[in-house]
């Protein structure tokens, strides 16, 4: 069972606020790369060799590639995602704590704002 932290933190609205939009922005980016082929590029399907020790065998449909409007998306949402991760790892908040707390903070804001979007 994953410890519980026994402490609380005053967190910035700016750290929460980017937070929240990269729990968000990171859902839609998994939702979008789900639902898009395999291939960014057109490329032909594929079936792997049988596997030594199994009848089992990996293969892929052929993929159309990415539409232009797809690779805007997800090229923009990646963009997101790093500008994001980055102004959270960064903000200036962490530094006001002490070494040993920052791993549990940064996992307490992350708990929190995960079941603040539940």
């Amino acid at each position: 069972m994953p410890k519980t932290s026994s402490k609380t933190y005053d967190y910035p609205q700016d750290l929460r606020g980017a937070e929240t939009d990269l729990q968000r922005t990171r859902a839609e980016y998994q939702a979008l790369c789900a639902e898009l082929p395999w291939s960014v590029d057109p490329a032909p399907g594929w079936e792997s060799d049988k596997q030594i020790q199994s009848d089992y065998k990996v293969s892929m449909p052929d993929s159309p590639g990415y539409t232009d409007k797809q690779k805007q998306h997800e090229d923009e949402l990646r963009d997101r995602l790093v500008e994001l991760s980055t102004a959270v790892t960064v903000h200036p908040y962490w530094a006001t704590l002490a070494a040993e707390d920052v791993v549990d903070a940064r996992m307490t804001l992350k708990k929190s704002v995960r079941e603040a979007l539940a």
